[in-house]
């Protein structure tokens, strides 16, 4: 880790996203690890990273599995690497309407989206609490607050994300800790240009702007609430979404 560099751990970063906010904290100056899911993911993410002339590096974990997310922080530790910057980003869907939705899908959705929240936020904290300051970014979505037919789990899954982002805030705060969220719109990503352009055109129209974001339009704002210049808001959700939802 680099002489005075504050250690940053963004899970879901070999793509969309993820990457982009893994690219903005490492321009800004953190030590970057980012999680994928499999070996691929990790060389595509450290790739990205070395095409950019940025440094940082890349660790296979399953958010999803315990086990996998222990293994994650014995092997931070054994480095003597301890983030003082969470942002969880990485989630699934798995969209279906809810009479015909399997219990896989759900169970799939909350364990990846919200239970890996709890595994991951509650050892990070110990070494935010020791250095008396730290910044959790969860990365939630306009749904939770709109709904989306077909989505109830996805839906679920974000809403748990803010509920989730309000209680840790308030139990953190007096460390120097703050706990934000992130609800991206509709954002040009792989899953959006899986659209038709019947349904793009659609989606469009609901959107005041006239247009859909770009994954360093939420980067950008995710490395604000993770610098110093964004010290007195904890429990918040920003949203980035063109004014599709004005809360």
């Amino acid at each position: 880790m680099a002489d005075g560099a504050k250690a940053a751990l963004v899970t879901g970063a070999s793509r969309g996203i993820g990457r982009a906010i893994l690219e903005q904290l490492a321009r800004d100056g953190f030590d970057v690890i980012g999680t994928a899911t499999s070996d691929t993911g990790v060389a595509a993410v450290e790739t990205h990273l070395r095409e950019a002339g940025l440094a940082g590096r890349a660790i296979a974990v399953r958010v999803d599995e315990s086990a996998s997310v222990d293994a994650l922080f014995e092997q931070l530790k054994t480095d003597d690497v301890a983030p003082l910057v969470l942002v969880n980003n990485a989630g699934v869907t798995r969209d279906n309407l809810l009479l015909r939705m399997g219990d896989d899908e759900w169970r799939e959705v909350i364990e990846t989206n919200v239970s890996s929240l709890f595994r991951l936020c509650k050892p990070i904290l110990r070494g935010m609490m020791r250095a008396r300051w730290g910044r959790i970014i969860n990365v939630s979505s306009v749904v939770a607050r709109m709904g989306n037919p077909g989505q109830s789990n996805y839906v679920a899954s974000k809403a748990a994300i803010e509920g989730f982002t309000r209680a840790l805030a308030q139990e953190v705060g007096s460390r120097n800790i703050t706990v934000n969220a992130v609800a991206p719109g509709f954002v040009a990503t792989d899953m959006t240009q899986a659209l038709t352009d019947e349904q793009r055109q659609a989606m469009l129209a609901r959107i005041p702007l006239g247009r859909m974001g770009n994954v360093e339009e939420v980067a950008r704002v995710v490395a604000f609430l993770a610098s110093d210049a964004a010290a007195y808001i904890t429990g918040e959700t920003i949203h980035v979404n063109g004014g599709l939802y004005m809360a």
